[in-house]
């Protein structure tokens, strides 16, 4: 059960990660990037049946930083697309000098 967890959890960390360097769509970037984050909480909570609760504990820290992230990421998203009217990412350079 532990090892099928994790193989899945592996499996969709490494979507998450391809997501992220090959697409350059910004809302789809973000999408992979909380895929990531849900990988990591399978793991967690994977591991928490074996080594202790405290697994869980962090599964609740990182829903919270996930939600936070999701609040700001989709603000300025939206923020860059009424500016631009695009979401991808090579098409605008609003962080750089």
């Amino acid at each position: 059960m532990l090892a099928e967890a994790l193989v899945l959890s592996a499996i969709l960390f490494v979507i998450g990660t391809f997501g992220v360097l090959i697409r350059r769509n910004a809302i789809i970037m973000f999408l992979c990037v909380e895929l990531q984050l849900n990988a990591v909480n399978l793991s967690f909570v994977a591991l928490s049946r074996y080594l202790g609760i405290e697994g869980q504990i962090f599964v609740f820290f990182v829903m919270t930083v996930a939600a936070a992230e999701a609040a700001v990421g989709l603000a300025i998203i939206i923020s860059i697309f009424r500016h631009y009217e695009t979401v991808n990412v090579d098409n605008f350079n609003l962080l750089k000098w």
